[in-house]
Order: structure tokens, then sequence, then C-alpha cells
């Protein structure tokens, strides 16, 4: 009878095993099928072939905010007061009035960043716009909030970043919360950081992480089969034995690569910092990050934003949130990402 009894839990082991397994492909495949099918509808092409961005709304910044102080001045002034507000607002319209042609522009972006840095593609869409009406005289402000993620995502992140500083337009990028590895790999390529007192920057390291399943499978009695051409085709893995100690060398001797191209990277962008000091893995908050160099200013993007108003036009992008089943298929895809994936 006992017998009995564990042979019945070692088969209901394998059969949630393969169960689980199951249900993991079978999101994936689903949220395969759900990109494919969406891959036209985030953008239509007009007549002259160019890309109608429908997913981003591009706003006024200049007249939001002008129509927000509006509001309030005729809720809290009366008589007197409320005139010279008026006047106030007349005189700043006329001499935005009376600028001349070809204003200095401020163009505001926002990336809020996952692991695999998946807004990536809209922030590239959005450069594409930029670049077709921005040039020398005026500036792009990002509002960056990330922990970081896959090297490769927030590699090709920061790529579309570099295209505005290739271009010699001003790049400032702002951080509210966090701009840490990943994020801080984009918000070093700026001309300026402005960041706020206790948000934290830095974190300037590569990790891998992964379970191992090898041990569950063998009580399982499931074998684990792998062939491969190449010496190091695979190092590590979730499944296999992993006691290679040649094999293991050389996984460490990839991050420690990855680690390299990451602190050059920040060198070619701030020189200012002493690399070998902060490329520990650590994080700092912002007044703390600015006594290190990592950061330019002490500040919050809404401060940013509204000390330009007066001075230049100001144009904001923002992306159309997608709360359905993309998107939460999508969230559930990079959590499968992550067990596996090259983290910075």
């Amino acid at each position: 009878m006992q017998d009995f009894f564990l042979d019945s839990l070692v088969f209901g082991a394998k059969s949630s095993f393969v169960f689980i397994l199951f249900c993991l492909l079978t999101l994936v495949s689903v949220f395969a099928t759900v990109k494919a099918l969406n891959s036209g509808k985030s953008g239509k092409k007009g007549e002259s072939g160019n890309l109608i961005l429908e997913d981003i709304q591009i706003v006024n910044l200049t007249s939001e905010y002008r129509s927000a102080r509006k509001k309030v001045a005729s809720k809290i002034f009366s008589g007197k007061e409320l005139d010279n507000f008026k006047k106030s607002e007349k005189e700043k319209e006329l001499k935005e009035k009376n600028r001349e042609n070809g204003n200095k522009r401020l163009f505001v972006l926002s990336f809020d960043g996952d692991i695999s840095a998946s807004q990536a593609d809209v922030l590239g869409r959005e450069i594409d716009a930029l670049l077709g009406v921005a040039d020398s005289k005026d500036e792009v402000m990002l509002r960056l909030n990330s922990p970081g993620g896959t090297v490769v995502g927030y590699g090709y992140a920061a790529s579309q970043l570099m295209r505005l500083r290739s271009r010699g337009i001003r790049l400032t990028v702002c951080v509210d919360k966090i701009a840490a590895s990943g994020g801080y790999m984009m918000a070093c390529i700026a001309n300026y950081i402005v960041a706020a007192p206790f948000s934290i920057v830095g974190s300037i390291g590569v990790v891998a992480e992964f379970p191992n399943f090898h041990r569950l499978l063998g009580k399982l009695n499931i074998d684990y089969e792998q062939e491969t051409a190449g010496e190091y085709k695979r190092t590590l893995s979730m499944f296999g034995d992993n006691t290679d100690p040649k094999a293991r060398e050389k996984f460490k001797q990839d991050l420690e690569q990855c680690h390299v191209l990451f602190k050059n990277h920040i060198s070619k962008y701030r020189p200012q910092v002493k690399i070998e000091e902060v490329a520990t893995g650590e994080f700092w908050h912002g007044t703390d990050a600015m006594a290190r160099h990592l950061v330019d200013e002490i500040g919050t993007s809404n401060e940013f934003i509204t000390s330009k108003l007066d001075f230049v036009d100001v144009y904001e992008f923002r992306v159309k949130k997608d709360k359905g089943l993309k998107s939460i298929l999508q969230k559930m895809s990079l959590l499968l990402k992550k067990a596996a994936g090259q983290v910075l």
C-alpha cells in the first residue's frame, strides 16, 4: 500500500510538471499569435508611405500649462489680483506671438522601462518623427524611469538616444524615480542629467540568474538531452548538470566582457566619471550620485519643464496605454524571459 501511494505521488508530480510546462508553452504561443495579429495595427501608412503614429498623441504643453494656470487663477484670485494676473498672461502671450520664426522647441518624451526595454520600438518611432522636424537649436527631454533589464534590450534603447546626439540635438534626461543599470546605460548618453534627490541612480554591473532544474528532473526520472556544435555554444543551462568548471569560467568571462563594454560606454559619454569607483554594482540616491558626477543637477522633470515654458515651445509625446489581452500576455512573457536572461 505504501508503494502505491509513493507511485501515485511521483506520478502526480510528473503530471504537474508536464502540465506547467504545457501551460507556459501555450501562453508563449498565444502571445506570439496575438503579437503577430496586432503587428500591423500599431501604425498605418499614409499616401506618402510614412508611418502615422496612431498610438502616440502630441500635446502642446505650453498651451496646456497656460490653461491650467488660468483655471487655478480664476478660482483663487479676485478683483485687482485677478486683473493683474490676466494682464501678465496677455503680456506672455504677446511675447510668444512676437517671437521670430524658427522658435526653439523642447520635445518631451517618456520611457518607462521593463526588463526587456519593450518600449524601445516606440521610442525609436518617436525619434524618427522628431528627426524629421527638429534641428540643433531644439532640445529633447527624456523622462526616464527604469531599473534596468536585458543587455540587448537596453543596448537597443540606448542606441535610439545616440541618434539624437549624432544629429547635434541636445538631450536632457530627467530621473524622477530610478535609472539603474540598463536605465543608466540610457541616461548617460544625455548632454545633461537631472535627478530627483531620492531617485536611484547607478547599479553599473551585470548579473545573470536562473533556476536549475537538473536535480528535480532526476527525481522525476526525466532525462534532459542536449547536443551542441561549437565548444561554447552552451555553457550553463536551466536543465543541464552545470558541473563543468571550464563552462562556468566561460560564462563568467562573458559577464565580465559585458561589464567592460558597459564601463566603456559610460566613459565615452561621461568622461568626468571615475568609472572604476562607481562600476561596482552599487546604486546611489540623487544627491550622492551627483557627488560622483553620475548626474549634473538635482531636480525633477516637472521643474525642468516649467522652467522652460516662458522661453520655448514645449511639446510632449504621449503613448496610449494598452490594457488589453496583448498587454497582459506581454507581461507574463517578460516574467518567463527573466528566468534565463542575461540582465544588466
